[in-house]
């Protein structure tokens, strides 16, 4: 299916009458034609015939981003230029998010199609009344020929295309080798489960190269998975494993969107025990399909597409309350997805909460126990998908995977239990983790149901390795991964927080997010005007604009590893604080308590506290600033001596000073 809704050569365009084009658009339009889109266009190819006569190329109307569930204006390919038009009819200024828009799509092509990697690329914002402005080309910081976006009025337009082509008068650009060109992108979380929930493929917003192909494979392998439980009568459970960043919340969107028909009786849930995560992608389905009602001429308020979407993504802990309401009866859905499932509770947080919170006395099983035994409760067949990352548990009584492995073991001997051979690495904690398990007669090894590469971030896949490899304190493996990475995926290091953050504005372009990170124990952060303790709405820090001062943008509320959890900036900032702190004899874990630093000396506390940091530090999708403070000699619970060695360490990576 063409990603366009009409194209041809400019020499065609010119000379063809501007109602066909006119028709030709409005016949692939996939919503109701109102009468403004139709006098946009009218004046759109107006404009377009008069700026362009004389040049020869390419041009599209309505170019598909399928990853930003939006459409390019025009596409112009010129010599040696790609050029990105949005129109604004009848607008006299132009506005901020409209030249972020129009930047956000030139990004998009160079950074993930594949046609459009190496030439220029120039975004041009056409305001129809407004007054005309001086032009200036410019590239950005990143020298990547992704230009800065122009502003023009129409008379404008075919100066600005001159001047532009100008500074690039390089080998011309083949129509049909860009148009075959392959588009690779990879998407945030939300853009993710908003181009799934809209009817998009997990092929159409996600790599398909050799190193992410998988998650293709991997969909494939568990709708295998549920076709043969449904026609064999039989219950099983998938682990789906893989690197932070790998995909594995986007396997199961992938899988949840397509069993969403109610009627249908492989209708799946998907469920996460990460509450802000969960608000995030309600919220942010919520608004897009309010949205795209609103385009459609269609009447639904925003209340009314919350609760569309509420029970397509569900809270785990208030799936499993409902299945405590009657302890017999099956839940609605056949195929549960449960993400992060390393951190559902071991049997004595369940057991503990069961008491306090439910007055359930002499409740004795795990939550991977009892979520396996609620969806034992169907007749026939059933199946649980589990999403489970390494070194991803941070918070107290979350069991880990192998909770899973022993609630299975001790009662449900008769599922069939699909694994990756991965699962026998060390990477998941030791080769023995099956247990008993791996002689099991329905143990099953399926080489797809792990994702070895990070996708999140696009510019480097060697991001987790190195974080991993700065935790774990081997810094010449570091040091060899930092110099693969290059300046692909930047990481710098200061000790200055505002030199941090006019860094993450100056390196994000359009509205790439940006943001403050921090672990949730980095108390003596305070006197640099970062307060932990002051809780964020992970809605509006993650879902709205510039213009909010409670988004992610205005750089004054920070986010810890709670709320970002399976989510993801564009660019970075980690404060380092003194709970995790570098010696001479490694890491130092810490925790603030009344006005002292004490010892965390619990092994499970420990491990939590350097997965924190891990969450932190895997976050960023195009670079990051680390922050570690100077300290202050005054302070006795910030003395320098603090925070020095963690500087000293990172610097002796090879991490960039600024």
């Amino acid at each position: 299916m063409p990603r366009f809704y009409y194209s041809d050569t400019l020499t065609n365009f010119f000379s063809t009458d501007p109602a066909l084009i006119l028709g030709k658009l409005a016949k692939a339009n996939e919503f109701a034609l109102e009468q403004t889109q139709r006098g946009a266009w009218e004046q759109e190819i107006s404009i377009l015939k008069q700026a362009l006569l004389g040049y020869t190329g390419q041009i599209y109307f309505e170019y598909s981003i399928p990853r930003m569930g939006k459409r390019i204006d025009v596409v112009l390919l010129i010599s040696s230029v790609i050029f990105i038009l949005e129109f604004k009819v009848g607008q006299v200024r132009f506005e901020a998010n409209a030249l972020d828009q129009v930047w956000d799509y030139a990004l998009d092509l160079k950074n993930f199609h594949e046609t459009s990697h190496d030439p220029a690329i120039a975004p041009i914002l056409v305001a129809t009344e407004a007054s005309s402005e001086f032009i200036l080309v410019t590239e950005s910081n990143h020298n990547d020929k992704v230009l800065l976006p122009m502003r023009v009025a129409p008379e404008q337009l075919r100066k600005a295309i001159a001047t532009t082509l100008q500074y690039y008068d390089g080998e011309p650009i083949n129509p049909q080798v860009w148009g075959q060109g392959g588009y690779q992108p990879t998407p945030t979380i939300i853009e993710a489960a908003i181009a799934l929930y809209s009817g998009h493929s997990v092929q159409d917003i996600s790599r398909n190269d050799a190193g992410a192909i998988n998650l293709k494979e991997t969909s494939a392998v568990i709708q295998e998975i549920i076709q043969k439980s449904k026609a064999q009568n039989q219950k099983s459970i998938c682990f789906v494993t893989g690197v932070p960043g790998a995909g594995k919340t986007l396997v199961g969107l992938n899988i949840a969107t397509q069993n969403i028909d109610k009627d249908n009786d492989l209708y799946s849930v998907f469920l996460s025990g990460n509450g802000p995560l969960v608000l995030i992608l309600r919220e942010a389905l919520a608004r897009d399909k309010w949205r795209a009602e609103q385009a459609k001429g269609k009447k639904l308020s925003k209340g009314e597409a919350r609760r569309d979407v509420k029970l397509f993504i569900q809270n785990v802990h208030n799936f499993r309350d409902d299945c405590l309401v009657d302890l017999a009866k099956p839940p609605l859905e056949h195929v549960a997805l449960f993400d992060e499932a390393q951190r559902a509770w071991n049997l004595q947080q369940t057991v503990n909460f069961m008491r306090r919170k439910k007055n359930i006395a002499g409740f004795c099983q795990s939550e991977p126990g009892f979520l396996i035994s609620c969806m034992d409760r169907h007749p026939d067949w059933a199946v649980v998908v589990c999403l489970v990352g390494s070194g991803q548990e941070i918070n107290t009584g979350e069991a880990g995977i192998a909770e899973w492995f022993r609630a299975l073991q001790s009662d449900f001997p008769d599922w069939h239990i699909y694994v990756s051979p991965q699962i026998t690495t060390a990477e998941f904690g030791s080769g023995d983790l099956l247990g008993n398990l791996a002689n099991h007669p329905n143990l099953h090894f399926q080489d797809d149901l792990h994702l070895a590469v990070s996708i999140r971030s696009f510019r480097s896949e060697n991001v987790s390795l190195l974080v991993k490899q700065i935790l774990d304190l081997d810094a010449p493996a570091a040091r060899q991964t930092l110099l693969r990475i290059g300046d692909k995926y930047p990481i710098v290091l200061t000790r200055d927080v505002s030199k941090a953050k006019q860094w993450l504005q100056q390196q994000a372009r359009g509205n790439e997010r940006y943001g403050l990170l921090v672990s949730s124990q980095a108390i003596r952060l305070k006197p640099l005007a970062v307060d932990v303790r002051a809780t964020i709405d992970p809605i509006h820090w993650f879902l709205d604009g510039k213009e909010d001062i409670r988004s992610s943008y205005y750089l004054e509320d920070v986010a810890t590893e709670f709320q970002v959890q399976g989510l993801e900036l564009d660019w970075a900032c980690i404060i380092w604080d003194g709970d995790f702190r570098r010696t001479k004899n490694g890491w130092m874990y810490k925790s603030f308590v009344g006005s002292k630093w004490n010892s965390i000396k619990k092994d499970e506390r420990q491990v939590y506290l350097k997965n924190a940091y891990r969450v932190l530090l895997t976050r960023a999708r195009q670079g990051m600033v680390i922050v570690v403070p100077d300290g202050d000699p005054a302070d006795p619970t910030r003395k320098p001596e603090v925070y020095d060695p963690t500087y000293a360490y990172l610097k002796s990576l090879g991490l960039p000073e600024i």
